[in-house]
C-alpha cells in the first residue's frame, strides 16, 4: 500500500533544524515523514520508517492512539509527561510526547519526543538542604540564559512564515506555540529561584482567602462553586499577606483545572488545631494550630505521583509543568508551616498549617 503524503511539502530547513525527533503522522497513525533527529532516535533511515505504524516503530508507555484521538478531535496540541519510551532496540528513556494537529490538515498529527533526563536530574536534587538551593540557582541561571535564544528561534520562525503560503506554516505556527510554552516554564523555574523572603506581619488568614477566591471567580475559577467554612475566632497568623494569596491561587486553580469544563464545587475551610507541631532545630516543637483546608470534589491524584506531588517538575496533568506546587511549599516553608495532601477519587484536600502570630510581634508592626 502507498503510505499517504502530504497535499504541501514539509518546510525542509525549518524540519531539519528541530532539535528534538519528531514524526509526521497520517490519518491511519503510519509515519508519513520523519526529521533527522527522528531517523537518529528511532536507528533507521526514513526510507525503512515511511508507511510503518507509528507504535509499531514506537513503545510508549501510555494510551497513544487516544491521545493522538483527543488531539485530532479538539483540534489543539497536547503532552503526556514522564512516560517511559524505546524503539525496542534500547532500553526505555523517560521522555515527554508532544502531539499536535496540522491545523490546516486536522487528520495529521506531528508527535515530537522530548527526553526527560535533565528536567529528572534537576528534579531529584531539589529535594532539600543545600543540594536544593544549588539546583534551585542553576535552573534559575539556565533559565535566564535559555529565554535568549529561545526569543530568537520564535522571531526567525515568525519571519520565515511570512515568506510562506499559508498552507506550508504549521511548523513556523507550532514552532512559534512551542517556544512560547517553554517560555512560560522557565518563567516559573525564574519565580522558584526568586522568591523573595516573606514581609510578615500579622494576617487574617481569611482575608487572604477572600482574596484569592474573588480572583479566580473572574478568571479560572468563573466554573465552580466555593463553599466557605471559616471560623471567625481565628487569630492571626504572621506571614506574608501577598504570598498566602499567591499559594491559594495555585491550590484554587488546580482544582479548577482537575475538575474540568463542567466545574465542580471548592470548599474553603478554616479551624484551629494545636495537635500539630513543628519541630525545631533545637529539637522543641513549635505548634502550628492555624489550619486551612482547600478540598476539591475533582478526580484526584494519579496515586503514583501523590506522594511527590510537592517536588519540582511531578505533575498529574497533560501540559502540567509540576512547579505551582512546589512554589506553594517552599513559601508554606518560609512561612515555618507545613502543607500536605490527602487525594482519593471525588475528594482532594490540601491542609496548611500555620503558626500563630506572638503578641511581641504584632505589636512590632504596630
Amino acid at each position: 500500500m502507498t503510505p499517504y503524503r502530504p497535499p504541501y511539502p514539509v518546510p525542509g530547513v525549518i524540519w531539519a533544524s528541530l532539535p528534538l525527533p519528531a514524526l509526521l503522522i497520517d490519518p491511519a497513525d503510519r509515519i508519513f515523514e520523519v526529521n533527522p533527529q527522528g531517523e537518529i532516535f528511532l536507528n533507521a533511515s526514513m526510507r525503512n520508517l515511511v508507511g510503518q505504524p507509528l507504535l509499531d516503530r514506537l513503545h510508549i508507555d501510555a494510551p497513544m492512539e487516544e491521545a493522538i484521538s483527543r488531539a485530532r478531535a479538539n483540534h489543539s496540541p497536547l503532552s503526556i509527561n514522564d512516560v517511559d519510551v524505546t524503539t525496542g532496540e534500547r532500553a526505555p528513556q523517560q521522555c515527554t510526547i508532544h502531539i499536535a494537529p496540522l491545523q490546516d490538515d486536522p487528520g495529521h498529527v506531528m508527535v515530537m519526543i522530548s527526553p526527560r533526563e535533565i528536567a529528572d536530574r534537576l528534579g531529584r536534587s531539589m529535594q532539600g538542604g543545600a543540594g536544593a538551593r544549588s539546583a534551585i540557582g542553576l535552573a534559575q541561571m539556565l533559565a535566564h540564559e535559555i529565554k535568549n535564544p529561545l526569543a530568537g528561534i520564535s522571531g526567525a520562525a515568525q519571519l520565515v512564515s511570512m515568506g510562506l503560503p499559508p498552507e506550508e506554516q504549521q511548523l513556523t505556527d507550532l514552532i512559534v506555540e512551542e517556544t512560547r510554552r517553554v517560555v512560560k516554564l522557565l518563567e516559573q523555574v525564574e519565580q522558584l529561584g526568586n522568591l523573595r523572603p516573606p514581609d510578615r506581619r500579622g494576617v487574617n488568614i481569611h482575608d487572604a482567602l477572600d482574596r484569592a477566591r474573588r480572583s479566580a471567580l473572574v478568571g479560572f475559577g468563573a466554573r465552580m462553586t466555593f463553599v466557605e467554612e471559616y471560623d471567625p475566632s481565628l487569630p492571626a497568623s504572621w506571614a506574608d499577606l501577598d504570598q498566602l494569596v499567591q499559594v491559594f491561587l495555585n491550590l484554587i486553580k488546580n482544582a479548577s483545572e482537575a475538575a474540568g469544563p463542567k466545574g465542580g464545587t471548592i470548599h474553603l475551610r478554616t479551624f484551629y488545631n494545636l495537635a500539630l507541631r513543628r519541630r525545631r532545630k533545637d529539637g522543641t516543637g513549635a505548634p502550628m494550630p492555624l489550619q486551612i483546608e482547600i478540598i476539591d470534589d475533582g478526580p484526584g491524584l494519579p496515586p503514583h505521583i501523590a506522594a511527590d506531588v510537592f517536588e519540582p517538575f511531578v505533575s498529574g496533568r497533560e501540559n502540567g509543568t509540576g512547579l505551582g506546587l512546589a512554589i506553594v511549599a517552599r513559601i508554606i516553608g518560609e512561612h515555618d508551616g507545613w502543607v500536605q495532601v490527602d487525594s482519593v477519587p471525588g475528594r482532594t484536600v490540601f491542609r496548611i498549617s500555620l503558626p500563630v502570630a506572638r503578641p511581641e510581634q504584632l505589636k512590632e508592626t504596630r
